[in-house]
């Protein structure tokens, strides 16, 4: 094999094999998830079919993909778009933690848009 050392060969077989296991992985619960549930996107709603169906990924809510219940309860179908944000979303969380200081808890809303809607209703009968 010209001048690669055989410890780069043993390598590269390994990770071949390996993105042969993580694709028949993959088929098996995409097929799952595409047979349990409706192929719409459950973030941004958009409906598959055809040849648009590949758009269509499975996403492991746990972030772990070797967790595959049989049940699905560990999957979500998401569009390509939604998947990928939803990974970078969780990239950011881990690099950067939540965007509170530590040991306090996210601020609380102040706004009440709809506080005086019913007195608004009462005037106008």
């Amino acid at each position: 094999m010209g001048n690669r050392p055989p410890d780069r060969d043993k390598l590269n077989r390994i990770v071949a094999e390996t993105r042969r296991n993580r694709l028949q992985r993959e088929q098996g619960y995409r097929e799952r998830a595409l047979k349990l549930f409706p192929w719409i996107c459950a973030r941004c709603g958009r409906e598959f079919e055809g040849k648009k169906l590949r758009e269509l990924t499975v996403h492991h809510k746990d972030h772990n993909h070797n967790n595959n219940p049989s049940d699905g309860s560990n999957w979500e179908l998401l569009c390509i778009y939604c998947h990928d944000n939803e990974h970078a979303r969780y990239i950011d969380q881990e690099n950067y933690g939540v965007a509170t200081p530590e040991g306090e808890p996210p601020p609380i809303a102040t706004d009440r848009p709809f506080a005086d809607l019913d007195a608004l209703l009462k005037n106008k009968k």
